[in-house]
C-alpha cells in the first residue's frame, strides 16, 4: 500500500465518535421513559431497540479489532429496560470503548478485517460504519422526539 498523508489521526477519529456517543446519550436522555421502549413511527424499532443495536456493535466491535476475534454480533439485551439502565450501559459502553481504542496500533486501521463476519473492509472504514449505523439510528430517534413535540439535543453541539 502507498504511504499517504494523514487526513485524521486516531486520537481525532476516537474524539469524532465520542462526540457523536454524547449527542445520542442526550437523546436517549430526551425521551419520556414510557416512550422510550415502546414508541414507534412507520414501523421502525422503538429507540431502545436501537440503542440496543448501537451497544451491541461498539464494544463488541472494538473488541475484535484489538484482538482479531470476532464474536457473532448480537444486540444489547433488552433486559435494559429503564431508561436509567440504558443510560449506564451507554456509558459503561464509552468508557470501554476509549480503554479499547488506546490498545489499537495506529497500522490497524488500515488493515482489512471481517468485522463479525458481516462487514468486510479496512478498519477504519468499519469503525466510520459503526459512526455512521448510530448516526443514522439517532437520526430515526430525533423523528420519534419530534412526533412526540420534544425538541431533539442539536445534532452539531458534540461537546
Amino acid at each position: 500500500m502507498k504511504s499517504a498523508s494523514i487526513v485524521i489521526t486516531p486520537a481525532q477519529l476516537l474524539e469524532h465518535w465520542l462526540g457523536h456517543r454524547r449527542v445520542t446519550r442526550r437523546a436517549i436522555e430526551a425521551f419520556p421513559e414510557d416512550k422510550l421502549f415502546s414508541y414507534s413511527v412507520g414501523g421502525m424499532r422503538p429507540f431502545a431497540e436501537l440503542v440496543f443495536e448501537m451497544l451491541g456493535m461498539g464494544v463488541p466491535g472494538m473488541q475484535g479489532v484489538v484482538t482479531r476475534k470476532w464474536n457473532n454480533y448480537e444486540p444489547a439485551s433488552d433486559a435494559l429496560n429503564t431508561k436509567e439502565n440504558l443510560l449506564k450501559a451507554w456509558d459503561r459502553a464509552t468508557e470501554e470503548i476509549t480503554k479499547l481504542w488506546s490498545q489499537i496500533p495506529a497500522d490497524r486501521f488500515q488493515e482489512e478485517d471481517l468485522a463479525f463476519g458481516q462487514w468486510g473492509g479496512p478498519i477504519h472504514w468499519i469503525v466510520f460504519y459503526w459512526i455512521d449505523n448510530e448516526i443514522h439510528h439517532r437520526a430515526q430517534g430525533y423523528v420519534y422526539l419530534r412526533s412526540l413535540g420534544i425538541e431533539p439535543p442539536a445534532f452539531y453541539d458534540r461537546s
